[in-house]
Formats: structure tokens, C-alpha cells, sequence
């Protein structure tokens, strides 16, 4: 069976499926270039999607592409094929984040050092949940999973201490104190939330009122409101976790490359945890001020730089939210 063969049905249901992966603010990053002759996936950052408040260096932006990428390869994987993935592959374009190759079938025997298959049926199913989580603790045995999950990909996953989230609670606290007085944040903010009926119906990215969670009556769990001080028609609120169960994902430097590593095992420890039952949720506010993402790293850690703060447990899963249609993202050369 050739790729050419795959062209008109397999191509852009691969990357329907890359294109499930998470954003920031959902606002869906990326584009995707199918070179028919080479057989070869071409994955590219939208830099108009970009956010200069919030992201100012492109490594939110960099952590999407490289989930959808992560989706990417899986999918790939489930369809039967064996792949190369090359990180920027062409300095003189820094748009083109990676390259991934055909190589063939994928082998079928026991022993294959690598088999993203099995991560396929999350992919459809992993949504961020921003409603509380129970005080179920997660079992050591699961977040040993989860860290070897993202050391695979080049990455470290660690579950804090007490006194660690502690301190990164009140990081979170901080930034978000932050944001409420920073008109320039605020403006770019609501130009990813769609509010009310018709602008729902309409989105094909950002955060719908749907998404936003409940109002939190207390609780300490990291979940960022959306809706600020605004009013959304029919809100619930409720109480959250007190103690939240939260990892920090890192790697040892801080350059694309190494975003592109941290953003494919976030989506790596994602997939896991939803095929492990967790809902999940992304924490980010410290992590855009430069001066209180330095802070959030444990000093005890060989891990440098922190890349992105996971929320897990056990509660509902969230919905799922609006997705560009793929002939916006995908061309077939």
C-alpha cells in the first residue's frame, strides 16, 4: 500500500487528529504540509496565532505545535506506519518546526522499542477539565507512568511537595493578580473567549463559555477564569481541591528545540493520563512572567527550566471545545 494511495483519505484525518492537541487559549497554532513525492509531513507554527502578551517569545506557541506534532506521530502510528521525525530541520525557517518522515509499515512483532498505538483512543477523548477533582490520590505507580512517559520524549515530569506547591500556588496567585491589571493582557485575552450563543456556534477556535468551568467558590486549584469579572448567563459555581495534585514538566535548557521536546511529552503524559482514567487540566499564568517562572523551578531538581504546570485527578472530563477545519491547516503538494 503506497502513502499516494492514503492521499485524499488518510492525509487530513491524520492531521484531524494532530490538530486535537491542546493550545494556549485553544487558539490551535499550527499548519501542516503534505509533500506527496517525498512522503513526508511538514509541520509549521501560524505565527498570525501568536500572542506577544502572554508569549512573547513563541514557547506556548512552540509547546501547541509540538503536541499536535506528538498527535501526529501517534495517529501515524495507529494507521500502521513507521515514521523519523526531524526538529527544526531548516534554519533558514523557523516556521517549519519539524519534519516527519514515512519510513515504511510499521513493524508488527513483539519487542518494538517504541509503540505510540496504544495512545490513539485518548487523543479523541483528552479535553482539559477545568471543574473540581476529587481528593482521590493518584497512585505512585500511575505518576511513575507519567514521568517515564515524558522522559521518553526528552522531557522531565516531577510531582512536587507540599512546601513546592505551595510556592507555586502563590506564583499562580501572583500572575494572575497581574493579568487582572494589565489592560494589554486582558484585551488579547478576549480575543480568544467566544461568549454567548452565537459566538459559540460560530467559533472554530478559542475557549467557549461551555469550557469555562464552574465559578470557584474556594479552593486552591489553579484553574484560570475566563470570564474574569464578566457575567456568563447560567455559571454554576463550586467549590475546587484545596490540595491539588499538580506535576511540573522541565527540561534541562531553553530553546525551540528544547520546547519542541517539553510540548511532545506534555501531550505524551497527557494521552496516559487520560488512558489512566485522570482528567487534566494545563496551568500557564506563572509560566507567562518571565521574573515568577523562573521561581516556580524546585532548586532541589536538575530540572532548569519549567515548560508547563499539569493539573491531574480524578473528577469530570472537560468538553470539547471548537477546531479549525482541516483544509484551513493542511495543503497536499
Amino acid at each position: 500500500m503506497s502513502v499516494s494511495a492514503l492521499e485524499t483519505a488518510a492525509v487530513p484525518a491524520l492531521v484531524e487528529d494532530a490538530a486535537a492537541a491542546p493550545s494556549m487559549h485553544n487558539a490551535q497554532p499550527w499548519r501542516f504540509r503534505f509533500l506527496r513525492a517525498d512522503d513526508v509531513f511538514q509541520v509549521y507554527a501560524d505565527l498570525e496565532r501568536a500572542m506577544p502578551q502572554a508569549d512573547p517569545t513563541t514557547r506556548c506557541l512552540h509547546l501547541g505545535c509540538a503536541a499536535a506534532l506528538f498527535n501526529l506521530r501517534t495517529a501515524m502510528a495507529h494507521a500502521g506506519w513507521a515514521t523519523d521525525t526531524e526538529l527544526l530541520p531548516d534554519p533558514a525557517d523557523p516556521r517549519l518546526l519539524a519534519v516527519v518522515r514515512l519510513t515504511g509499515p510499521a513493524p508488527t512483532e513483539r519487542g518494538v522499542v517504541e509503540d505510540l498505538a496504544p495512545l490513539y483512543p485518548a487523543i479523541r477523548r483528552r479535553h482539559t477539565s477545568r471543574r473540581p477533582f476529587t481528593d482521590e490520590v493518584i497512585p505512585h505507580a500511575v505518576k511513575d507512568a507519567l514521568s517515564a512517559a515524558a522522559l521518553l520524549e526528552g522531557a522531565r515530569l516531577v510531582f512536587p511537595d507540599p512546601w513546592h506547591i505551595h510556592t507555586l500556588l502563590d506564583l499562580v496567585r501572583d500572575a494572575e493578580g497581574r493579568d487582572a491589571t494589565d489592560a494589554a493582557a486582558s484585551e488579547e485575552l478576549r480575543r480568544w473567549i467566544r461568549v454567548g450563543q452565537d459566538a459559540v456556534r460560530a467559533a472554530s477556535d478559542g475557549v467557549p463559555d461551555y469550557a469555562f468551568g464552574p465559578r470557584k467558590l474556594y479552593g486552591s486549584a489553579p484553574v484560570r477564569d475566563f470570564a474574569g469579572r464578566g457575567a456568563v448567563p447560567g455559571r454554576e459555581a463550586a467549590a475546587f481541591e484545596n490540595v491539588p495534585q499538580l506535576a511540573v514538566l522541565g527540561t534541562t535548557s531553553d530553546g525551540p528545540r528544547d520546547w519542541l521536546l517539553a510540548g511532545q511529552a506534555m501531550e505524551r503524559v497527557l494521552l496516559e493520563a487520560t488512558l489512566d482514567g485522570l482528567a487534566t487540566s494545563l496551568t500557564s499564568q506563572a509560566l507567562e512572567w518571565p521574573e515568577l517562572r523562573w521561581t516556580l523551578r524546585d532548586p532541589q531538581s536538575a530540572m532548569g527550566f519549567v515548560q508547563m504546570v499539569l493539573r491531574l485527578g480524578y473528577g469530570p472530563a472537560g468538553p470539547g471545545t471548537p477546531r479549525r477545519p482541516v483544509d484551513e491547516i493542511l495543503e497536499i503538494a
